[in-house]
């Protein structure tokens, strides 16, 4: 563990989010957004009609900020224990009320400089980051200034992104944080739930509690993967505190 990175890390937030679509089915939609909805299905069906539109909401809603919402944004920090073992801290904030979750998510990155904080998550410049920004403004909740990139050089944008890391450049395709921590060996997040099952554990199941506990694992599988991407050593499993 480098110097630097210990400096780094009193600075450093991981963080996943987890969306669902905004309605619990197509029909909730209101009618002028089925038309936009519709019309949206077009850009990814490519003449498959194997699902309806109804369907595809359900199971692509989420993805888009215009049609999903947060359910869940779980966030982890490094730190070193008083034996001076490096250590991970994770915890979520959930609920219904999606302008109440960016509020909570807003006043914890602001307690942090905004000049030194680095945010990082998997595929968080394509999706978390996006989406969150997107969602604010939504909510007419204003964007803090870590998450505000417009008008920057790209070297004074702190974000990290884990996916990015792994690229090296490449951007032919897409590589999941699930098949990153099988490749170095890191325990996965998938026991009890994947992604693609958020929308119906939350509209169906009514288990929010499930999800979020999916959420701060996939944080923790963050965490480990960012070391492992550093060639540094895993945080040990007796070191990772996770507060529900």
């Amino acid at each position: 563990m480098t110097d630097e990175f210990r400096k780094r890390a009193k600075n450093f937030l991981l963080l996943d989010i987890e969306t669902v679509s905004a309605f619990a089915s197509y029909d909730q939609l209101p009618e002028r957004m089925q038309k936009l909805w519709d019309k949206k299905t077009l850009s990814f069906r490519k003449g498959d009609e194997t699902l309806s539109n109804a369907e595809y909401f359900y199971d692509r809603g989420a993805i888009y900020s215009e049609f999903g919402k947060i359910v869940c944004i779980a966030f982890g920090a490094f730190y070193w224990n008083d034996h001076d073992e490096i250590s991970f801290k994770v915890s979520s904030f959930s609920g219904d009320d999606e302008a109440d979750i960016l509020l909570q998510f807003k006043a914890l990155i602001e307690k942090y400089p905004p000049e030194q904080l680095i945010l990082c998550a998997h595929n968080g410049r394509e999706f978390d980051f996006p989406f969150l920004c997107r969602r604010m403004l939504i909510h007419c909740i204003e964007i803090p200034k870590a998450l505000q990139i417009s008008g920057k050089k790209p070297w004074e944008i702190l974000h990290q992104d884990t996916m990015d890391l792994w690229k090296f450049g490449d951007y032919k395709s897409y590589t999941s944080l699930d098949l990153l921590a099988a490749v170095f060996d890191i325990p996965g997040s998938k026991n009890e739930m994947s992604g693609d099952q958020v929308t119906r554990v939350y509209w169906e199941e009514k288990d929010l509690a499930k999800i979020c506990r999916y959420c701060r694992e996939d944080v923790v599988v963050l965490a480990q993967l960012y070391l492992r991407l550093h060639c540094f050593k895993a945080v040990p499993p007796e070191n990772i505190i996770r507060i529900e």
